[in-house]
């Protein structure tokens, strides 16, 4: 037979079997397809000597990543950079070096006391159900260890915990801190870069160490939590005017612990849901940041307007009314939502986590969301101190002394200026940098901030003078409307007793009249009778 009609005779074989296997899989049903199914690949592991193992990228129906994903990615990384032919690379350490990783569907050999296994990466993908113009795509990424089954104790026990520890290893040396923000119901970064730290920090020497020293405590005390029951988490609440300082100490905290910073948005979140899931993909040793807390969602009154929010109801139909189009579009998160995210159940999902609210007007909030146990520590970062401004001389202007720091210190005992107004004034003014001349233009703004602040007093005490004289006057005016409706009401009085005299007199009157109409006499009032017949024979006589 030559080569032709073997070939052919192989292909015609193929297509018959194609045939007859979609046959099979058109006609045949479904029950005895899975049972076909299932009894061949029992039947196939008796001759296939290897097992399989898949590491999938997300768990809890995508609702967390995978540690363990994470970790077989860093351990792929150096061995897949001199086998595969197609690599992933990302930048790490600032941008200073590259780190490689296998692309999709590539595979790489490893090797562990003398065994050789091999790694696979894959993924699977799905369309989503929803009708759309443009098909949406579900990624499901995942590793897969093939290795043969007489080392099963070895691979599943020293070798997994061998990669999972040599991974991690290698993500803390090439750990690049991120700024996360939320774009609907997922995070978005960059990379953090942030300079600030709690050396540059301008607040008081003893403040700052305070705050170091709990959370240095918060990072090493995940078996004092656990001992005592409680999630691995703590809430800081800084509070202060504008300019304060409060963006810098959460990149000053970051920078001491080397966490990652979740900067979330309220506004962008659509509802409860959404943000729990937000909430679970956060990662641990990070901080979640909701600044201005108290501008991001109307959270303080949602209690007393829940009714009215629900809108006027009718009497035939009891049913409230819908609300707007326009408000169906804004965020549906609610107190109880927040509330939940930060000490609820779902809060405990991951461990080494701080959860940080910023604003201007901590009145505003509501108490239950601010509480220890919610918010632990509250820290208030007020205007600038001397010692806080001695700070900032040094950092801006290398001065630890200078002749002129007694007038700035007793300017700033006598006003208000925050630290990011007093930075300002520090920054070069000239191109020698001159020191005395950006802190005679902060000696100059203090002395004007002074008087601006004596004028606004002066004013408002006339203003307190006015609305004094003016509430006096409309006291002295209400007085003189109570007595002149007192008189009024007493000359009402006096009016309605004269009027009730007449009625009497009138009514006697006529009683008398009817009396003498009637019998002829009436009683004069004394007991006696009279008569007109009897006073006239009395005449007569």
């Amino acid at each position: 037979m030559n080569p032709a009609d073997m070939f052919t005779q192989v292909g015609s074989v193929i297509a018959s079997v194609m045939f007859a296997w979609a046959m099979f899989k058109q006609y045949c049903p479904y029950s005895v397809q899975e049972y076909f199914d299932k009894y061949s690949k029992r039947a196939f592991t008796f001759v296939y000597p290897y097992i399989q193992i898949s590491f999938n990228e997300f768990t809890g129906d995508r609702f967390m990543r995978s540690e363990a994903y994470s970790a077989i990615e860093n351990y792929l990384g150096s061995r897949s950079s001199t086998q595969a032919k197609r690599l992933k690379a990302d930048v790490v350490k600032n941008s200073q070096s590259v780190v490689l990783s296998m692309d999709d569907y590539e595979e790489v050999d490893d090797e562990f006391q003398g065994v050789k296994l091999r790694w696979a990466s894959g993924k699977h993908i799905s369309k989503s159900q929803s009708v759309s113009f443009y098909p949406v795509t579900d990624e499901k990424k995942y590793y897969k260890l093939t290795f043969h089954k007489r080392h099963r104790q070895l691979i599943l026990g020293d070798y997994l915990n061998h990669v999972l520890k040599e991974g991690n290893e290698i993500k803390v040396r090439n750990r690049q801190r991120k700024l996360y923000t939320n774009s609907g119901s997922y995070w978005r970064h960059v990379v953090f870069q942030h300079p600030a730290s709690f050396e540059t920090l301008a607040m008081e020497a003893e403040r700052k160490q305070e705050i170091v020293d709990d959370l240095v405590i918060f990072s090493t005390a995940e078996d004092f939590y656990a001992r005592i029951g409680r999630a691995w988490k703590r809430g800081y609440l800084l509070f202060g005017p504008p300019g304060t300082g409060k963006s810098t100490m959460i990149a000053a905290m970051a920078n001491l612990l080397n966490y990652d910073i979740y900067d979330l948005e309220l506004t962008a979140v659509k509802d409860n849901t959404e943000l729990r899931k937000l909430l679970m993909e956060t990662t641990s040793r990070s901080i979640i940041v909701i600044e201005d807390i108290d501008c991001s969602l109307d959270l303080t009154g949602q209690r007393k307007k829940k009714k009215e929010e629900e809108g006027p109801r009718d009497e035939k139909d009891p049913k409230p009314k819908l609300p707007k189009e326009e408000d169906s579009k804004q965020s549906q998160v609610t107190l109880s939502g927040i509330l939940n995210f930060v000490d609820g159940l779902w809060s405990a999902c991951r461990g080494e986590r701080l959860i940080v609210f910023t604003t201007n007007f901590v009145e505003k909030l509501d108490p239950a969301l601010i509480r220890k146990g919610r918010m632990d520590k509250h820290i208030e970062l007020s205007y600038c101190s001397f010692e806080a401004f001695q700070v900032l001389a040094k950092n801006y202007l290398r001065l630890e002394s200078h002749h002129l720091f007694a007038r700035i210190q007793e300017l700033l005992g006598e006003t208000k200026m925050t630290p990011a107004e007093v930075a300002e004034h520090l920054m070069p003014k000239t191109i020698t940098g001159d020191a005395k001349v950006c802190l005679e233009s902060l000696i100059g703004a203090l002395e004007k901030a002074k008087e601006d602040a004596i004028l606004k007093a002066e004013e408002e005490a006339k203003e307190k003078e006015k609305e004094s004289a003016r509430l006096k006057a409309e006291e002295e005016a209400k007085e003189k409307e109570k007595e002149k409706a007192k008189a009024e009401e007493e000359a009402k009085e006096k009016a309605k007793a004269e009027e009730e005299a007449k009625e009497k007199d009138s009514s006697a009157a006529e009683n008398a009249k009817k009396q003498v109409k009637e019998n002829g006499f009436c009683d004069n009032g004394n007991g006696e009778l009279n008569n007109k017949e009897n006073k006239q024979e009395g005449f007569s006589h």
